[in-house]
């Protein structure tokens, strides 16, 4: 995806799917957007849980960086079992981030 200059902008675990011959499947492409390498983004989106810090404080990012960021999440969840980061309101999940 990302060396057709592709990012998703909402990886998690309920996007990623897997066969029944183990092959892995990213879905739903709605905040997906085809971009320079170079180019940072300025759109707000995704899912909270799973956002990098650059989209939460709302600065420009670079789009592959943040899908990369999100993969870490997912992997963390997968390893542990539990999201690195958890609040109760938001606004208080975004400051921990």
């Amino acid at each position: 995806m990302h060396s057709q200059l592709i990012v998703h902008r909402d990886l998690k675990l309920e996007n990623i799917l897997v066969s029944d011959r183990q092959k892995v499947k990213i879905i739903d492409f709605g905040f997906g957007i085809r971009t320079p390498a170079d180019v940072n983004l300025k759109i707000f989106c995704g899912t909270s849980a799973y956002m990098s810090p650059e989209i939460v404080s709302k600065s420009d990012y670079n789009g592959f960086k943040a899908d990369i960021w999100s993969l870490g999440v997912v992997l963390y969840v997968l390893l542990t079992g539990k999201f690195p980061f958890k609040a109760k309101t938001e606004k208080e999940l975004f400051m921990r981030i």
